[in-house]
């Protein structure tokens, strides 16, 4: 029987149901020594108490997708095939233009937690050696005839660890939280991509290379990327794409971005961490030297050219909001990097509410971009006039952006907008309920 879904659920009440009923059936005809008796009890009562937490576990997993299955709860699932070392651009001395086209069957996925229009499709990593699920979600625009030549964007969704890529549709409600601000024109029509990142049981990867073990970040940077342009029709340029996690999702999403300027412009972190020793089963965390290279930080510091990239770091205390502002004070022109602190502790209950105002800053910035090199955002046409790519993104401002923009703020906004000279400190109403502390430096 599945882990996840309403069978599992209804199996677990009845026997919770019958674990209360149990002891006031029998409480009293219980025979026996006074040992007996007591132990005998004692198992009811256990045995109530235990299906009771059944019914809340399953309960809380359906609606957040923590566990996809058996495998993952029990930290035997391994989706690793083959773990050569592929140097250090991940590719092992190939070009992704040189490999043959990645050809993939995707099925609708049957669950009505996950939303509509979600497919599913198992990949085979042709360079990383995974092999494990994907799960893609197109805009309403994809289909229609107007946009029948248009490549749209794409947004690399990465869970948390233990964590399902499911838990983007399930938990944060993604699909149905942008599905009429894609409609509206508030968010452009992001193709959504949620791969598996939890491969190797109870080991949280780190998104990294490690040869021998886990070639997690090709993975995620080249075969997944590589599916998504072969089968859709996607952009395949840097400005196009964007990758956005929550937890160690974070982490990778910074990282991935910081490391891949040539396959992600963008990188959105909720509540994630630097200092990859921060999730305790992490693979990276546990070696001083990975840990030392495969912290966001000393990767700009060591960055022989800062990465033309712009990232968006939320959190609140030592929650992912001082993680950015360290993260901000190692950027150097052309990388940028916004802050801004949310409230409401490191749960889904927090990052549901962020998923409207953080695509609202992708949107934003994706503009920016389209502006920047000249293009319409659609794709469809250049912008009379247009401005050079970094006059229109403003990567002249030196160390970082500090500019405590809120994400939701319009596409003509200027950085740091309403604010006073100096250091300046604001709040805005997150879409969904809730507040956002925005502080900024001009």
């Amino acid at each position: 029987m599945s882990l996840t879904g309403t069978p599992f659920l209804v199996t677990a009440v009845a026997l919770a149901v019958i674990a209360v009923l149990l002891p006031l059936a029998l409480w009293s005809r219980v025979r026996g020594p006074a040992v007996v008796r007591a132990a005998t009890r004692l198992g009811m009562v256990g045995f109530a108490q235990f299906t009771a937490i059944v019914v809340v576990f399953v309960a809380v997993n359906n609606v957040n997708g923590l566990y996809d299955s058996w495998d993952d709860l029990l930290g035997t699932s391994d989706h690793v095939d083959s773990a050569i070392d592929l140097g250090p651009d991940g590719l092992g001395g190939r070009r992704v233009s040189d490999l043959p086209k990645t050809r993939q069957t995707f099925t609708r996925v049957d669950d009505p937690a996950m939303g509509p229009g979600v497919r599913r499709t198992v990949l085979h990593g042709g360079i990383s050696g995974v092999k494990a699920e994907v799960y893609v979600w197109l805009p309403p625009q994809y289909d229609d005839p107007a946009h029948k030549d248009r490549e749209f964007p794409v947004v690399e969704l990465l869970s948390g660890f233990p964590g399902s890529p499911k838990s983007w549709f399930v938990g944060m409600r993604a699909n149905r939280q942008l599905e009429p601000l894609m409609r509206n024109g508030t968010v452009e029509p992001f193709i959504l991509v949620a791969p598996r990142s939890h491969l190797l049981g109870r080991t949280d990867t780190g998104c990294a290379n490690v040869p021998g073990t886990i070639n997690a970040d090709t993975w995620l940077s080249v075969d997944v990327r590589k599916m998504v342009t072969d089968n859709f029709r996607a952009a395949d340029t840097a400005d196009g794409w964007a990758v956005a996690g929550f937890s160690s999702g974070a982490h990778c999403a910074t990282k991935l971005t910081i490391a891949h300027p040539d396959r992600y412009r963008f990188g959105v972190s909720m509540s994630g961490y630097n200092d990859p020793a921060a999730e305790p089963t992490s693979l990276t965390g546990q070696d001083p030297e990975l840990r030392r290279v495969h912290n966001p930080v000393n990767m700009l510091r060591a960055a022989a050219v800062p990465p033309r990239v712009t990232l968006l770091l939320t959190g609140d205390g030592g929650d992912g909001y001082q993680q950015g502002v360290a993260l901000r004070e190692a950027a150097k022109a052309p990388t940028r990097v916004d802050v801004q602190q949310v409230y409401g502790g490191h749960r889904v209950s927090t990052w549901v509410r962020e998923v409207p105002s953080v695509f609202q800053w992708l949107t934003q910035q994706f503009r920016a971009e389209a502006a920047g090199a000249g293009r319409s955002p659609d794709g469809t046409g250049t912008v009379p006039g247009a401005v050079t790519p970094d006059a229109g993104r403003g990567h002249d401002r030196g160390r970082g952006s500090d500019h405590g923009q809120e994400p939701g703020a319009g596409p003509g906004s200027r950085p740091g907008a309403g604010m006073a000279a100096g250091v300046g400190e604001g709040r805005a109403t997150v879409p969904g309920g809730g507040t956002l502390s925005v502080t900024g430096r001009r």
